[in-house]
């Protein structure tokens, strides 16, 4: 996808590392750079039987990103298709109405959970949470699918537009007003680690001109592929390995 990112880092290596990813991935970064403070990490707990893992955040500069970064990048943002937002750093409302106003369809990554406002859930026409950060903004337990069709739903109810929880090794639940749709998980191989690869695939995939559900569909083959792989970035699948894998499922 043609991506801009638009964070803040630290004047130091893990900032030079990042701007020589996204320049390898062609990604446009919008980013400033504080030397009085460092580049966000998070700090990653693998469990070796399973792949899942646990993460401790440190947001760094990307703590102080503000309404204002929102307003000078108001252009930006309200000239996406899609807008993606997470919670590794103040949730900017803002930044979601410049974008809804532009037409974008808008998505949250509620990561790191917490409870939020139900006027953040209305400019959201999707939230995309796992089963743990679902039961903290519902109050609902997640551990089967019925019950995560019942906190999809709360999740309407909320104000969201579509809910997608994902479900590790059970898939992602997609479900709207209209429809609720278990989509099954890609086998690409044994998993190494776990990974946030389904929300840049589903972004992706929904800036192409795909249905939302075609778009679930073609995330989760990207998180597949990522999951049989070490790391974060580097783990992240081509577009020809995503359709080489769709072909053959």
């Amino acid at each position: 996808g043609d991506t801009a990112f638009l964070s803040k880092l630290g004047d130091d290596d893990f900032a030079d590392m990042a701007m020589k990813a996204w320049d390898e991935a062609g990604v446009h970064p919008v980013v400033t750079r504080d030397p009085s403070s460092y580049t966000g990490a998070a700090y990653i707990f693998i469990e070796e039987s399973t792949g899942n893992n646990a993460i401790i955040i440190a947001p760094g500069a990307a703590a102080s990103i503000s309404p204002a970064d929102m307003d000078a990048n108001s252009a930006l943002i309200g000239s996406a298709k899609v807008f993606v937002t997470q919670l590794e750093q103040p949730l900017d409302a803002a930044a979601l109405k410049i974008a809804r106003a532009g037409g974008a369809a808008t998505i949250l990554n509620p990561a790191p959970a917490q409870k939020l406002d139900n006027s953040v859930f209305a400019l959201c026409d999707y939230v995309t949470p796992n089963e743990t950060e679902t039961e903290i903004l519902t109050g609902l337990p997640v551990t089967n699918i019925e019950e995560a069709k019942v906190a999809a739903g709360r999740l309407l109810e909320l104000g969201v537009k579509t809910a997608i929880i994902t479900l590790g090794e059970k898939g992602a639940l997609y479900h709207s007003a209209t429809e609720s749709v278990l989509v099954p998980p890609f086998n690409a191989g044994p998993v190494k680690e776990t990974g946030d690869a389904f929300n840049g695939g589903f972004a992706a995939a929904l800036s192409k001109g795909m249905s939302p559900l075609e778009a679930v569909r073609f995330g989760s083959a990207v998180a597949g592929i990522s999951v049989t792989r070490a790391g974060t970035a580097p783990s992240m699948p081509t577009l020809a390995e995503v359709e080489a894998l769709l072909a053959k499922s």
